[in-house]
């Protein structure tokens, strides 16, 4: 028995949705991918889930980009508005303006300079001795710099020194104040002491020697 006619219309239940979603989008890439080998086609495909997932495939022997180009170009159909226009030729000569800052970076560093007539090569001689003066003169910055941190230094250190010495001198002033006041006050108590206390000379007992 075959297989009955499936009505073509939108799939209600989502799980089943999802399912034959995926079943079927396996089946169209793989059929774009044999197209693409077994009869040497130009094949690009992409696909948007309902949910917005982008899938796609492109023969290896091309691009996405290559294959719109060439369909607007046999089409007659217009992709792309001026603004897209614009921006696209705005890539382009960004793109320019870097691979000739990259040859000039080339002929900086010495490289590929065969190709350039005498010529040539006077600006990239210019603008390597502009360069060199440049490193020079902030060499001879740093250096004025690193002498003026060396003074303050030098300056700073002597201060402190001065200081310390000042400290010290003020401690040893301090330490024979306290000596000389410490004698003075044991000389005032020794004569204020009363008689009693002081030290009598020591008397012969006279019945022991009865």
């Amino acid at each position: 028995m075959g297989r009955g006619k499936i009505e073509i219309k939108r799939i209600e239940n989502s799980t089943n949705r999802q399912v034959t979603f995926s079943k079927r989008r396996n089946g169209i890439m793989k059929k774009a991918k044999e197209i693409s080998v077994l009869c040497d086609a130009q094949v690009s495909l992409v696909i948007f889930s309902s949910l917005g997932k982008m899938f796609e495939y492109c023969s290896p022997s091309t691009t996405l980009s290559k294959m719109l180009e060439k369909y607007q170009q046999n089409s007659g159909k217009k992709l792309w508005d001026a603004k897209h226009e614009n921006l696209s030729a705005e890539i382009d000569r960004i793109k320019k303006e870097n691979d000739n800052m990259q040859i000039e970076l080339r002929h900086l560093k010495g490289e590929d300079l065969n190709s350039l007539n005498p010529k040539e090569l006077i600006p990239i001689e210019e603008a390597l001795q502009n360069g060199l003066t440049s490193v020079r003169d902030k060499q001879m910055d740093y250096l004025k710099m690193l002498k003026k941190n060396e003074r303050m230094l030098e300056d700073e250190n002597k201060r402190l020194t001065y200081l310390l010495h000042q400290q010290q001198m003020a401690m040893e002033g301090s330490m024979r104040e306290l000596d000389i006041g410490f004698h003075h006050k044991d000389r005032e108590y020794a004569a204020q002491m009363p008689m009693t206390f002081r030290v009598q000379p020591i008397q012969p007992n006279l019945q022991g020697n009865k």
